[in-house]
């Protein structure tokens, strides 16, 4: 019988290493420990959701942590994990750089690491298991040129500076919108994947640029923020395009405010790190990089995806 547990971790992190463990069958048991970047998130909550669901299903121990968006408290529960000596670690990162030097710490003590949804720079990890974010900004730069009918003023929501996430949906993104010569991409801003910061900002972007047609933001949670703060206009006169496909944008691209999210597949990530980390733990081969589908989601197609 497998079981839902929770774990209160001491020591000088208390509440970073508050912990979600799934625990499987007593004999054989294999322990693998994930920090999360944020559960604050609806996204990673569906990230988390899916790999707890695959470590109950294999029977194996995970240890969920939530770094609550700092890089130094998940350096310091990637070095717990390597304490603990866990059989693998799943890693969200904060900061894809900042985190390195306790990536490394656990190579070196040969426990293999998999990063998830983000890269880790400056250390080679046993695997990468993302969406194609580049490929998902020159997609959401297509659909919102497509609503704008190729011409407009555009505004770019960034996520938290440091991420791969961001930076390679903004490269997608910039690539993407450069066929179309009508667009002007007339402001960039960071609202690190937050909604309030994402409305704090748009809120800013409309006083300084009342001219603005189009949004981009590289994840929903700043696009449905943007939103907020375009009131009656989002949807009408400024299209909005988010990214992830969280059940908050689908239903806005459902409503007609978002015009379209790039959807990701969130619990095929948690899922297939938890499976990989199992095999590597156990001395299997993995692929090095895993490139998990994204789809578009669009207000013709938006009941096909969850909303819950």
């Amino acid at each position: 019988m497998r079981v839902f547990a929770i774990l209160i971790f001491g020591g000088a992190f208390g509440l970073a290493a508050c912990g979600s463990p799934v625990a499987g069958n007593v004999s054989g048991d294999l322990a693998i420990g994930m920090s999360v970047s944020t559960l604050s998130n609806p996204y990673f909550v569906q990230f988390r959701d899916g790999a707890e669901a695959a470590a109950q299903r294999s029977g194996v121990t995970l240890t969920v942590t939530d770094a609550h968006n700092d890089s130094v408290r998940q350096a310091g529960q990637i070095r717990n994990f390597t304490k603990q000596r866990v059989k693998a670690i799943i890693l969200n990162p904060v900061d894809s750089d900042a985190v390195a030097p306790a990536v490394k710490a656990a190579g070196q003590a040969g426990i293999p690491v998999i990063a998830a949804d983000r890269s880790v720079n400056g250390y080679e990890t046993a695997q990468t298991v993302t969406s194609d974010n580049v490929a998902g900004g020159k997609l959401g730069a297509q659909v919102l040129a497509k609503q704008l009918s190729g011409k407009g003023n555009v505004v770019v929501l960034r996520g938290t500076a440091g991420t791969s996430a961001s930076r390679d949906r903004d490269r997608g993104f910039t690539d993407g919108i450069a066929a179309y010569p009508k667009i002007k991409v007339i402001a960039r801003h960071p609202a690190d994947f937050n909604r309030a910061k994402g409305q704090d900002v748009m809120t800013n972007l409309i006083q300084r640029h009342p001219d603005i047609t189009g949004v981009f933001a590289s994840n929903d949670e700043m696009a449905l923020g943007a939103i907020q703060a375009l009131g009656n206009r989002a949807g009408r006169q400024v299209k909005v395009v988010g990214f992830d496909g969280t059940p908050d944008g689908i239903k806005a691209v459902r409503a007609g405010t978002m015009a379209a999210t790039v959807a990701q597949q969130p619990r095929l990530i948690g899922s297939r790190a938890v499976n990989d980390a199992i095999k590597v733990a156990r001395g299997q081969v993995i692929a090095k990089s895993v490139a998990v589908p994204i789809k578009l989601a669009i207000k013709d197609n938006a009941h096909e995806f969850w909303t819950f």
